[in-house]
Parts: C-alpha cells; sequence; structure tokens
C-alpha cells in the first residue's frame, strides 16, 4: 500500500470528521442538522475502517494515534452522546410531561376515583346495615383479629420488612397494570377494579372503626396510601383512555384512536411504576413500624400528598421572544 497516497485521499474524510466532532463537543449534537447527522455516522464508520486498516498496515505511531483519539471522540458523542440524550429525554418527561399528561387525561382519573369511592360508600353503608356483609369483603382472619383479639395486623411486617416491601409491591403494581390492560375489555375490567378495591376499604375502614381501631389504622394508610391510592387512580385512567379509544373512537378509526388514547395512557403508566415503589418502601419500612410516632405517619402521608399535588399541578412556562 502506498502510504502517502492512501493518507491523501482519506485525510479530507478525516478532517471533516474533526470538524463535524468540534461542532458537537461545543455546541451538542442536536446542533447539527438531519443531514450532518447522518454523515457523521457514515464517517465514522469509514475512520474507524482506516483506523483498523493503519493498524494492520502499520502506517506509523503519530498516524495510528490520531485515528484512535477520532474514532474514541466519534463514539463518545455518537453513543455515549445519545444514551445521555435519552436520560435527558427521561428527565425531561418526569419533570415536565407526566405533569402534562396527568391534567390532560383528568376527567378520566377523576372518573376511575368516582368509581372507587362509589365503592367505599356502598361498603360503609352496607357493612353498617348488614353485619354479615362484612365476610363477603374481608377475609375472615382479619376479622377475627380486629373484633375478637382487637388489634391490627400490621405487625407481621415488622422483621420482614425488605420481602415485605418488594412483595407489597409487586402486588400493587400487578393491580394497577390490570387495571390499565382492563381497558382492553371496553373498560369493564377496569371498573370493577376500581369498584372492588373501594369496597375492599371502605370495608376494612368500617370494620376497624366499629372496634376503636381507626386511628392507628389511618396512620398505617395515610404514608403510603399518599402515593399508592393516587396511583391506582392514575391506573385507572389509563384504562378508562383506552376504553374510550373502543367504545368512542369519534372522528377517528378505532386503530387510530386507540394509538391516541394508549399513548396518553403509557404515559400515565411511566408515573404510576415509581409512585407504587416508593410507596411500597414506604409500606414496608415506615407504615408499620411501631418506633414512629403516629402524628408523624400522618403529617408523612400529608405532605406527600401535598407534594404530589402541587407536581401534578406544575405548568411548563414558554416564553415568548
Amino acid at each position: 500500500m502506498n502510504i502517502q497516497r492512501w493518507v491523501a485521499r482519506r485525510e479530507a474524510n478525516w478532517q471533516r470528521l474533526d470538524a463535524l466532532l468540534r461542532k458537537v463537543e461545543t455546541k451538542r449534537l442536536k446542533s447539527l442538522k438531519a443531514s450532518e447527522i447522518r454523515e457523521l455516522a457514515s464517517l465514522y464508520r469509514s475512520v474507524a475502517a482506516d483506523l483498523a486498516r493503519a493498524q494492520t498496515q502499520q502506517v506509523g505511531n503519530i498516524l495510528t494515534h490520531n485515528l484512535q483519539s477520532l474514532t474514541s471522540r466519534g463514539y463518545t458523542q455518537i453513543y455515549q452522546g445519545s444514551r445521555r440524550q435519552e436520560w435527558q429525554a427521561v428527565v425531561e418527561f418526569y419533570r415536565w410531561g407526566l405533569p402534562a399528561a396527568i391534567q390532560q387525561t383528568f376527567a378520566y382519573t377523576a372518573t376511575a376515583t368516582a368509581l372507587f369511592v362509589l365503592g367505599l360508600i356502598i361498603a360503609w353503608w352496607y357493612a353498617w346495615q348488614d353485619p354479615t356483609f362484612m365476610s363477603l369483603i374481608v377475609p375472615e382472619r382479619l376479622i377475627t383479629q380486629v373484633r375478637d383479639e382487637h388489634k391490627l395486623w400490621m405487625g407481621s411486617i415488622v422483621g420482614i420488612e425488605p420481602l415485605a416491601s418488594s412483595g407489597i409491591m409487586i402486588n400493587n403494581i400487578k393491580v394497577s397494570f390490570g387495571a390499565v390492560a382492563g381497558g382492553i375489555t371496553a373498560g369493564a375490567i377496569t371498573v370493577y377494579i376500581m369498584v372492588f378495591n373501594g369496597l375492599l376499604i371502605g370495608a376494612i375502614a368500617t370494620l376497624v372503626g366499629q372496634n376503636n381501631l381507626a386511628y392507628p389504622f389511618w396512620a398505617f394508610v395515610f404514608p403510603h396510601g399518599a402515593l399508592e391510592l393516587p396511583a391506582i387512580f392514575f391506573a385507572g385512567g389509563a384504562g378508562l383512555l383506552l376504553a374510550r379509544a373502543i367504545l368512542f373512537p369519534g372522528e377517528y378509526r378505532r386503530g387510530d384512536a386507540l394509538k391516541l388514547y394508549g399513548s396518553q395512557a403509557v404515559q400515565l403508566v411511566f408515573g404510576i411504576v415509581p409512585m407504587l415503589v416508593i410507596a411500597g418502601i414506604i409500606e414496608g419500612f415506615i407504615s408499620p413500624n411501631p418506633r414512629i410516632p403516629e402524628p408523624l405517619k400522618y403529617l408523612l402521608g400529608s405532605s406527600l400528598f401535598m407534594l404530589l399535588f402541587m407536581y401534578s399541578n406544575r405548568r411548563k412556562l414558554s416564553v415568548k421572544r
């Protein structure tokens, strides 16, 4: 191989790649046009091949070192830079995208919440009217423990916090994903999950209230419930979005409606998972902890709910130029 002729033929590509990389390194990848990004990727592959050839032909240490430096810079900007942009997109979504999605789909979340509250009211009403109703909803062992032993069941978590926390997370994620996926059944399963969970909470709340254990019970529920219950409501809203696409596509074809409302549902799902993970950690390690005063648990739950409320209502200001 004629080294000088090869270098003269390839040098323009090396200089062009160096120029593009300098631009990316100072102004980031988004400063390039689409055609320049394609050119950057093509030149990187070409120079990487040149480096391999230079190493096998032993063209000289200085040239080989320069090509190694060029390809290393290219790799950093093309691959690590794209991963950095992906992480920036994730941060941007949780910073502004998720609150916007919550606001845009508020009517569906509110409907899911209303179904839950409906179940809760029904359970509260029938539990006071008919003593046998409680056994239809609440496991018998819990009824016996509260009525006969006059104590709550949360103490069983103490001592096995990591195991309990992971189990709680998995269960809550299953319930929430079930509510989302239930939208495919035209919302029937979503409605059932929301109403049933309302019935369960309503029946248990009535049970502990009837036995003068409401204060410690809600002290247990408040810390994690401040995130767990809204996450379930968001999941129900996501399921109802899918049901809307199936039942009432409006001016869209049903497939297009599923894409539109489905994308909004997916955004809610991305918000649900971190909430349930945090709630599971709190429910495993903080909510049942007897060493934490109950007023502090109420304060923690109230604070978390207020933070979630403020986060959900934040808006990205557009600056006019």
